[in-house]
């Protein structure tokens, strides 16, 4: 790589010297509650980015919502061609959680919920887009701190497309690999809810005047989980189940959520189809069902463009002593949304965490500033 010019090194050198800063906006978001349908808790954690950018002289547009928490975007320099940073507010965990296990850092990890996945991305891009507010940007600069896509961004994706849609390169700050890896691809998936109605009736006297609702749900799920195609890379899987009122009552009711996965875009449409077919067959006379889709991801497809990206930012980090490889991941992110427009789009660029969405949820605290560094080096070097 080549040699640091004097604007390059100022900003690297003040990342650094902002260490503590950063460190703080992680701990305040860590211990703000924000699960996705928190409106309150995820609008609590906007708050405290908008307080964070303010106090750096970065005034910041706010898109309302009345269901979800609000969309923020952030920019720092003008045109019409961007880099678009990109990180979510909004975690799996209920409210409380918070309070339960506040952040913490004992020998170099930083622990409680969303810590890594992705409190500590959020404080990465304030922090970058900091420095190019201090030192100037190489050009437009924006950063969206959206609020729902840990279920799929209801709210986000029109925003997120929007923004990619002008942007020469996305850098999505979703947690970096255990081993420092970023991510160029990841699945496409559909969240989904199914709800089965039955017949009630009394267990014991009257049993066949009933009509099983989880009896049917279960004769689907067997169904459903054999659209699993590991080799194709789909996966179909029935992850909550609820149904029935009491032990002796014949269930009227019950509902499960499922989860579709695939790799390749065209596969979305043919196992939709089949998800459709088998819940529209019925195992039992007298019951009903209906399918729900809940949140609907793009996969991150890397193309030609996506790849010198990944090109350019690993040889970023190398600068920083960083070994960075490009990986595949399984689970969705905004990412696929920002790829899906043609925007060049990298993925995993945040600070090195693992275990998300687990009581073992880490942070690799000594990562943030070399991460911060590598983006905003690549930042400054993209052509």
């Amino acid at each position: 790589m080549a040699a640091l010019t004097e604007a390059e090194r100022k900003v690297v050198e003040w990342i650094a010297d902002e260490r503590a800063a950063t460190l703080g906006l992680i701990e305040a978001l860590v211990n703000t509650d924000s699960g996705s349908l928190d409106k309150a808790g995820v609008d609590a954690a906007g708050e405290r980015i908008r307080g964070f950018l303010a106090a750096r002289g970065i005034a910041c547009d706010v898109v309302r919502n009345d269901r979800y928490g609000d969309g923020i975007r952030a920019t720092v320099g003008e045109g019409a061609r961007t880099i678009l940073l990109m990180g979510h507010r909004d975690t799996v965990y209920a409210r409380g959680e918070a309070a339960r296990r506040p952040f913490r850092v004992a020998d170099g990890r930083g622990s409680g919920p969303g810590c890594c996945d992705m409190k500590a991305g959020l404080a990465m891009n304030a922090i970058v887009l900091s420095a190019f507010k201090t030192f100037g940007p190489p050009g437009p600069l924006v950063a969206l701190f959206t609020a729902d896509e840990e279920i799929g961004s209801p709210s986000s994706r029109a925003l997120i497309e929007q923004e990619a849609r002008r942007a020469r390169a996305v850098f999505n700050a979703e947690p970096g690999r255990p081993n420092g890896g970023v991510v160029t691809g990841r699945k496409g998936g559909v969240f989904m809810k199914i709800e089965v109605t039955g017949k009630a009736a009394h267990a014991g006297n009257n049993l066949a005047d009933g009509v099983s609702a989880i009896e049917e749900m279960a004769r689907k799920i067997v169904d459903l989980h054999a659209l699993t195609d590991p080799e194709r890379g789909i996966s179909c899987n029935v992850g909550t189940v609820a149904g029935g009122e009491v032990v002796n009552m014949v269930a009227p009711s019950a509902t499960a959520g499922l989860d579709l996965r695939f790799i390749h875009p065209g596969d979305r449409d043919g196992a939709m189809a089949a998800i459709e077919r088998i819940v529209a067959h019925r195992h039992l006379a007298g019951t009903s069902t209906r399918l729900e889709i809940t949140g609907d991801f793009k996969p991150l497809v890397a193309s030609a463009d996506s790849v010198k990206l990944f090109e350019h930012y690993a040889a970023c980090a190398r600068g920083f002593g960083q070994k960075v490889t490009g990986e595949f991941a399984g689970g969705c992110a905004d990412s696929g949304f920002a790829a899906s427009v043609g925007a060049p789009t990298l993925c995993g660029v945040g600070p090195i965490g693992g275990r998300t969405h687990s009581p073992d949820e880490y942070l690799d605290v000594e990562s943030i500033v070399p991460r911060a560094q590598a983006l905003a080096l690549a930042v400054m070097r993209l052509a």
